[in-house]
């Protein structure tokens, strides 16, 4: 008998099957290389550097009327993230409807603010009243404290502030393991401590000139995990 018109033999009907399913299969492995592709690419590709200025309010107040001008100071100097001070050796410098009008005005610059607990004795407690009003993250301060008292600090911040913690020391071989660790490394003679893993610093006071400046900050920048500017009122005056 003849083959009935329309109809396939039944060998090349499997044989589209085969076809059809490899190409469903080949599909799907392409589709996931190219999410790995693009995986990869997200976690290689470099993630911008903190460039950061403190603001030590020691050195110059900074408040309601200048902090306008302080972040457009930041922004046209190429900085992204603010450390304001605004906890002094146990005294809260601002209300919290100021912090978080300061915290609005950063963020409209472009630039993350942390706000700075500067700490000197024991005794100080952290204000946690202040935590969770739009900060990017919160800096410790406390670098005449115990080891063990700094832990217990940053322990208590870790668990109250649900933000990036940060620290700032003069300990270069500190084993704290904040979010970010900013070595003060104020100097040519503290640059051999700049390394990945940390952030480098550059002390205003520390430079002899503009280019001196520019070449710590380089420096810093370079060989560590962004830079650390101190402080905004040194700048001013520099005229950096």
């Amino acid at each position: 008998m003849g083959e009935v018109k329309g109809s396939l033999p039944l060998r090349s009907k499997h044989r589209r099957k085969g076809r059809g399913r490899l190409l469903k299969y080949l599909a799907i492995v392409a589709g996931l290389l190219v999410l790995v592709l693009f995986s990869y690419l997200y976690f290689q590709s470099p993630k911008p550097k903190s460039v950061i200025l403190y603001v030590d309010q020691g050195n110059g107040a900074v408040g309601e009327t200048n902090f306008g001008q302080m972040t457009s100071f930041a922004s046209a100097h190429g900085f992204n993230t603010i450390f304001f001070q605004v906890y002094r050796q146990g005294a809260l410098l601002f209300t919290k409807n100021d912090l978080g009008s300061f915290v609005n005005q950063a963020h409209t610059q472009g630039l993350e603010i942390f706000f700075a607990l500067y700490f000197t004795n024991s005794t100080q407690a952290m204000p946690i009243s202040i935590m969770g009003l739009g900060e990017d993250g919160v800096s410790l301060d406390m670098s005449t404290l115990s080891t063990a008292t700094q832990e217990s600090l940053l322990a208590t911040l870790t668990t109250s502030c649900g933000c990036k913690t940060a620290v700032t020391t003069t300990d270069m071989t500190s084993p704290l393991k904040p979010n970010l660790l900013i070595l003060e490394t104020y100097g040519p003679p503290d640059q051999q401590y700049i390394r990945f893993g940390t952030i480098g610093s550059v002390g205003v006071f520390a430079t002899s000139s503009q280019e001196d400046y520019q070449s710590q900050f380089q420096y810093a920048l370079n060989n560590s995990d962004g830079v650390m500017v101190f402080d905004y009122a040194g700048l001013l005056k520099s005229g950096y």
